[in-house]
């Protein structure tokens, strides 16, 4: 009889442990860095313990390291082939270039997105957007001396612009910029797709509970440890506003990328003037102080938000909506706002 008793204490005993082991929540941790993407990256996860955390975080920072290396277009590193040597000329031209598949695959995405875009979004204005970026460092260095770039010198830019000049030979893995004088800018793509690449890399291993902030490219990764939403917030791009958020959404695998002309910008006579070119007006387009886009794919909300900016709302809603399991939220000029049918279903308090 004392046995038995034993063994039913033992097996109550072993049972309230295992109850309470099952009910024990993940904690919530967060690391920063400042290394890839000239950017912020923010990792906010649960875990069991800030060792499990570490260990998940150090594989998320490492492969995107490894995309940055990949798809940066101003740093060459040793033994490595990435879009700054596909870029580079040799006697004249441009030479074919084996790459990882990454690079292929993200180029392969970016003609994609070119036709989806109606050509908002390309990766072979490289010609044009560093004449931009070249002034615009100039003009944010030396403010007093500020200037636009010449409309011929970019008009004349906009002539080696052409995507099917971008040669991808898949089998061989080499791409081949056709025209001499063209080069490649992924900027308006290569962030959101190394922070979705990551994230699903995060999925397939079973890893949920995480939230991948790059430069204000988010990507939630499964719902919260306590099954629960993230509430993310999209930054007002107001001056002086009570709330520094224009809205706050209720996330769980989705991703919300937000561009904007408060961003990076620099001033000509007393006018800013933005990162984001209209390939129509070879101009910074105009319109929006910033566009939020709300879908799966962290690629596709960088590569959206940026075309919207060269959209006139109509077209962007009708764009949007066109579009399965996509929102979008703009902030006008005047700070008014338009928002795609079903943006309101993601809002929370």
């Amino acid at each position: 009889m004392k046995k038995r008793v034993f063994f039913l204490f033992l097996a109550g005993w072993l049972l309230l442990l295992a109850l309470a082991s099952c009910g024990k929540r993940p904690d919530k941790y967060t690391t920063y860095s400042f290394a890839y993407f000239d950017t912020v990256t923010t990792i906010v996860g649960y875990a069991d313990s800030q060792a499990e955390f570490d260990r998940v975080a150090a594989d998320v920072l490492a492969e995107l390291g490894e995309y940055h290396k990949l798809f940066t277009i101003y740093h060459r590193y040793d033994g490595m082939e990435n879009l700054c040597t596909v870029n580079e000329w040799v006697d004249g031209t441009h030479r074919t270039v084996t790459v990882d598949r990454r690079i292929i695959d993200m180029l392969l995405y970016a003609k994609e997105m070119y036709k989806k875009t109606d050509g908002r979004v390309n990766v072979a204005m490289g010609s044009v957007l560093s004449i931009w970026h070249e002034y615009r460092t100039e003009g944010m260095d030396a403010p007093w001396a500020a200037q636009l770039p010449p409309m011929d010198t970019l008009t004349e830019a906009a002539g080696h612009t052409n995507i099917d000049d971008v040669i991808i030979d898949e089998e061989a893995s080499t791409v081949t910029l056709r025209d001499p004088r063209m080069t490649l800018d992924v900027g308006a793509i290569a962030k959101g797709y190394a922070v979705e690449m990551v994230a699903r890399s995060l999925e397939e291993k079973g890893i949920t509970g995480y939230v991948l902030n790059v430069g204000g490219n988010v990507r939630t990764v499964g719902a919260k440890g306590d099954g629960g939403t993230w509430t993310v917030g999209i930054d007002n791009p107001a001056e002086d506003a009570a709330d520094p958020y224009s809205a706050y959404l209720a996330l769980a695998g989705e991703s919300l990328v937000t561009s904007g002309s408060y961003q990076r910008y620099y001033t000509v006579d007393g006018k800013q003037y933005h990162h984001i070119i209209d390939p129509d007006t070879l101009m910074p387009a105009e319109g929006y102080l910033s566009v939020s886009v709300v879908c799966r794919s962290s690629a596709d909300g960088d590569a959206l938000s940026t075309a919207l900016f060269c959209l006139s709302p109509a077209e962007g809603l009708a764009l949007i909506e066109s579009l399965p399991d996509t929102e979008a939220l703009w902030v006008m000029s005047d700070g008014s706002r338009q928002q795609s049918s079903g943006f309101g279903g993601y809002e929370t308090e």
